[in-house]
């Protein structure tokens, strides 16, 4: 917390446009300063009052009796220009400026002035926030810099949470979630249009704060990596699980994060696969930024995600298994051992076996859940534990239920939900501290999502111990220039990557010799670095079987290419390769995240199935391997009806030496597009048959 310790534990703070109204943008934080008990000096200034809310008013900075270390800037508009080259004139160290009218309603004169605004504040070393920020809180310090109506109804219940947005009211909507359950936060800060203090950079100095035991962020720009990267870097060393919601998903909701922050939208996938690769869990909406929270607060350290449900309804049993497939959490296959105490314990029509039903026969004995619980607590199988009470009423002793699963919780010390519909049966599960959802749906999504998180951030870990972090080199030339194949190929060659046996022949009777050395069948491409796209022009010509042919085709390539008006660097002849499944290789530098490799299914509808996985690199084979598992076409991978499994390994080790080249500063590769890649059986390896290299 350090860095920035201005921002988040202030010793004074000045309010420039304080205002007596609690109501207004100026009074908010003056009435938020002293609710939320905060012990350092409160200095409103108004030139027009004597006091404001109780506390002396002042004229102006100069008049104050020290410089303040934060000043609220709730001036409007271009007025919040010279208030802040004024704060920073006298020594302010942070300037929360909430004015709104810069970068996100015009892009060219809005970006201007709030260069102008943080040019002026690092010349004097004073940071800012926002503009068009709603401020910052801190219910830890009681340094609530923050307009947000949120905060009027509010006590001071301050948790372990902590909510970070570029929004303001996405930086207080999650709160308001969280509130409904119970659970308290300990900072939410909107950081508005991030001219200065970034919303990762505030992240950073917030995860270093040892009371917050869960970080939540809403995204609607990356602009830059570094703090992002160092933040994913202090939560893990720390084991702080990260969860953000990153809106922009579909064309439109850019184009409106664009509007609306004024900032530059991201590539989706690209997005995802940064997060994975740096252990944060990307929620897909709102819902799912907030639902697991307390599950995350538990301090459970799961060991698996196989799944016990226990209910008296055998529809919420088939509908948590159904829910537990779709998530990919294996129902756990109890001991025999334990069945044979269920089966002592429960009647007949009972059923023992995972997901266990106990029946109506839990209305005529109360007991069951409590004589059963510590037997399936015994069980090594069980990672994880779902019960579901959907009805209970008169003749159900809930409150012993509630007590049982809340002391079952706690000899296992595994994670535990409940499914419970009724609200009078939700909240005496509640009451004795059990994490409650209205459905098993919800219940298993929630728990699913804590134990993949728990399990994402376990790999990340082993990932960064087993190798240094490679920070990309960023790349960014004036232009670009496409190899001819002839190069590319050999560019790939020379890095270790299987490319077809082939040659560049610069005249006919050096085609008819290539031939004869390769053998027939072979394929005839024209070679030329003006020629993206071959097949149009008819320069592509497979199964030639013999000389005279190939000589023949040879001549016809090199008329059609300077008939073009493109260099003609030659023909290749290349062996005919076989494979059993075109795969497609890609690479492109991200302007903000950097190298990024795509691999997924190829050939010529690459662009309409898009069955495609993203890395970025550093990555390691077994990385490869995960994402080759999650593409569509991965279970033919293994071999099916009866055919023998394909060479993952030679395609994991192409794919790597793809990443370890775009690392490479030297290769100046912008881009690269191995399409096909034929990808034979297991031991035959791979081969790139096609391919695009763009350099800087």
């Amino acid at each position: 917390m350090s860095r920035l310790k201005a921002a988040l534990d202030p010793r004074s703070i000045a309010i420039i446009g304080a205002s007596e109204n609690p109501n207004k943008v100026g009074g908010r934080p003056v009435h938020y300063l002293d609710k939320f008990g905060f012990k350092g000096r409160i200095f409103p200034i108004n030139p027009s009052r004597a006091e404001v809310q109780g506390h002396k008013c002042y004229k102006s900075l100069d008049d104050l009796p020290e410089a303040p270390e934060m000043v609220i800037v709730a001036v409007a508009g271009d007025n919040a220009i010279g208030v802040v080259e004024d704060c920073a004139a006298h020594g302010v160290k942070v300037a929360v400026v909430m004015a709104s009218g810069f970068g996100e309603v015009d892009a060219v004169a809005g970006k201007a002035k709030e260069r102008r605004m943080v040019e002026s504040a690092r010349k004097a070393g004073m940071r800012i926030v926002g503009p068009n920020s709603q401020g910052l809180a801190n219910f830890g310090t009681g340094a609530i810099a923050s307009f947000s109506t949120m905060f009027m109804d509010m006590d001071r219940a301050e948790g372990h949470v902590a909510m970070l947005s570029q929004s303001g009211a996405l930086s207080t909507v999650p709160v308001g979630f969280l509130r409904q359950r119970g659970i308290g936060v300990r900072h939410t800060h909107a950081t508005g249009n991030d001219a200065d203090i970034t919303v990762g950079e505030l992240a950073v100095a917030v995860a270093e704060d040892p009371e917050v035991k869960l970080l939540l962020l809403y995204l609607e720009s990356i602009p830059e990596t570094k703090y992002l990267e160092e933040l994913a870097t202090v939560a893990l060393n720390r084991d702080l699980p990260i969860i953000a919601l990153k809106s922009g998903r579909s064309e439109a909701g850019r184009q409106a994060a664009q509007s609306h922050t004024g900032a530059l939208a991201n590539e989706d996938r690209v997005v995802d696969a940064f997060f994975e690769q740096h252990g944060i869990w990307r929620a897909p909406d709102m819902r799912g930024l907030v639902e697991a929270t307390e599950l995350y607060l538990k301090g459970w350290k799961p060991m698996g995600r196989r799944l016990v449900a226990i209910s008296n309804s055998g529809a919420v049993c088939v509908m948590t298994a159904d829910a537990a497939t779709e998530v990919g959490m294996p129902m756990a296959k109890l001991s025999d051992e334990t069945d044979r105490k269920l089966k002592g314990i429960l009647p007949s029509f009972a059923t023992t076996t995972n997901p266990i039903d106990l029946t109506a026969a839990l209305l005529s004995n109360s007991r069951l859940f409590g004589d059963i619980l510590p037997v399936i607590a015994e069980d090594p199988a069980a990672d994880a534990f779902l019960i579901g009470v959907p009805v209970a009423g008169p003749g159900y002793d809930v409150e012993a239920f509630a007590r049982d699963a809340a002391a079952f919780g706690k000899q296992t010390g595994k994670p535990l939900v409940i499914a419970a519909t009724q609200r009078s049966v939700a909240d005496q599960f509640a009451a004795e501290g059990s994490s409650v959802f209205p459905t098993e749906t919800e219940a298993v999504t929630a728990l699913h999502q804590f134990l993949a998180h728990r399990e994402l951030m376990a790999r990340t870990l082993a990932r960064k111990a087993q190798r240094a972090t490679v920070r990309p080199p960023r790349i960014t030339p004036a232009a670009t220039t496409m190899l001819n194949e002839a190069d590319s190929l050999a560019l790939l060659a020379s890095r270790g990557i299987p490319v077809v046996p082939h040659r560049l022949c610069r005249s006919r009777a050096e085609a008819i010799a290539a031939f004869e050395t390769i053998g027939g069948p072979i394929v005839v491409k024209g070679c030329s670095a003006d020629i993206a796209h071959k097949s149009e022009l008819g320069l592509v010509k497979l199964g030639i079987t013999s000389r005279e042919e190939a000589g023949e085709i040879w001549a016809q390539m090199e008329g059609i290419i300077r008939k073009q008006g493109a260099r003609f660097d030659g023909v290749i002849i290349a062996a005919m390769a076989g494979g059993r499944r075109e795969i497609m290789i890609g690479a492109h530098r991200d302007p903000v995240f950097g190298p990024v490799v795509a691999v997924g299914d190829g050939g010529k509808y690459v662009e309409i199935f898009r069955d495609t996985a993203l890395l970025l690199p550093p990555f390691s084979k077994d990385d490869v391997r995960e994402a080759l598992g999650r593409l569509r076409i991965a279970p033919l991978f293994a071999g099916v009806r009866g055919e023998p499994p394909m060479d993952l390994d030679a395609l994991c080790d192409a794919v790597l030496r793809v990443g370890e080249l775009m690392l490479d500063p030297a290769a100046r590769v912008m881009s690269l597009d191995l399409n096909p890649v034929l990808l034979d059986s297991a031991g035959k390896g791979c081969v790139v048959v096609d391919a695009v290299v763009f350099q800087g």
